[in-house]
């Protein structure tokens, strides 16, 4: 079975309990570590799906992995790849999809 891609964005920002879920469902996982320089895969049919972890930056910023990372999510959603995200990775993903992303009234801590 093909792994599920979780992407990380900072070094504090692991798997955590998505990982161990996933491991208890014997599902396979390979970590994408952005923050350390990792590549941005180019088809996301390579992945059973494709989960995306939090970190200190916004949708918004302008990082060289964004723009390859929103035309991957836009992939992996026109080919029915299941994707998740939890905090920035959310942003991400409602980015990838066309929502705007701002910076919110009431500070988010945690």
């Amino acid at each position: 079975m093909k792994p599920v891609a979780i992407f990380r964005f900072s070094p504090t920002e692991g798997p955590g309990h998505f990982g161990d879920w996933l491991d208890a469902q014997y599902i396979a996982w390979q970590v994408i570590a952005l923050d350390r320089g990792d590549a941005v895969p180019a088809d996301p049919r390579a992945f059973a799906g494709i989960g995306m972890m939090g970190g200190p930056m916004s949708a918004n910023d302008d990082l060289p992995w964004n723009a390859p990372l929103l035309g991957l999510l836009r992939s992996a959603v026109d080919a029915d790849v299941p994707v998740i995200g939890h905090c920035l990775g959310g942003q991400l993903f409602a980015k990838a999809l066309g929502a705007q992303v701002t910076r919110t009234v009431t500070p988010e801590i945690g």
